[in-house]
């Protein structure tokens, strides 16, 4: 099973890769099992400070989950809800992983695999890419956790859009509905992911994580409490402030610690 997620590392920079080419990438229970362990072990470590997200080769990011696997994996609701528990785990993970994420997309990004890049805070695609959600034509609902991951990438009425019409979408559109962050040549996603990557991770890790904790707290309407406002104010009390301070002080690149 650790053969169709892997995990490769290049010091503080992780890059998670859905290892099925033969496949496009199809996720399957499997590896839907495995990516949310991955997700979690990766969360846990201190100095991570980026995850890049990609499909193997260069064809597809991923076209969602393997039709070939339904027969034996979710012919029925009994089967589909156990299939769908591992796909709610992992998006889970995603929400609870702290670490900022990049999505490295080439090709295709449909269905699951959309769900999984909207996951990610920033999504680099190429000129050929393309997304969409067709589940309608093959008689499925999404359930509410990847409804949930869809909504938030692209609103309601974004949602209803895409799963509706069931279309396909080209990399332009897909930019303008806020799918992507960004387009650039099809040979120029993979330098341009881990250049977006190199610069976050040599930004203030602390900081990073409050932005994200911050805008997650601010989608709830619920009032901030005093405690909450304060909170934006703790960066002043850490090391990496002194650092960053002096370091533009100093006219140098700062070495935050994430302390």
């Amino acid at each position: 099973m650790t053969d169709v997620v892997l995990v490769e590392r290049d010091g503080d920079i992780a890059t998670v890769v859905f290892n099925r080419p033969e496949k496009l990438n199809a996720f399957t229970k499997a590896m839907w099992k495995r990516l949310g362990q991955v997700v979690n072990e990766l969360s846990l470590d201190t100095g991570l400070r980026c995850i890049v997200f990609r499909g193997a080769g260069d064809r597809a990011f991923s076209p969602g989950n393997d039709i070939s696997e339904f027969a034996n994996e979710r012919s029925n609701s009994v089967q589909a809800e156990a299939y769908g528990m591992l796909m709610n785990t992992a998006i889970k993970a995603f929400r609870a992983c702290s670490v900022p994420k990049v999505a490295m997309i080439k090709g295709v990004c449909v269905g699951g695999g959309l769900e999984i890049a909207g996951l990610c805070d920033i999504r680099i695609c190429g000129e050929s890419s393309r997304f969409g959600a067709p589940i309608s034509k093959l008689g499925l609902v999404m359930g509410f956790k990847e409804l949930g991951a869809l909504r938030d990438l692209v609103g309601n009425a974004g949602a209803l859009e895409i799963l509706l019409e069931g279309r396909i979408l080209e990399a332009p559109e897909a930019l303008q509905k806020g799918i992507v962050s960004r387009i650039v040549a099809d040979d120029a996603v993979e330098a341009e992911a881990m250049a977006t990557a190199r610069r976050i991770a040599d930004g203030a890790p602390l900081v990073h994580r409050w932005h994200r904790k911050f805008l997650g707290r601010l989608a709830d309407p619920k009032p901030l409490s005093e405690d909450e406002i304060k909170e934006a104010y703790a960066c002043f009390d850490t090391e990496d402030f002194k650092t960053g301070y002096q370091a533009f002080l100093d006219k140098k690149k700062p070495d935050f610690e994430g302390r």
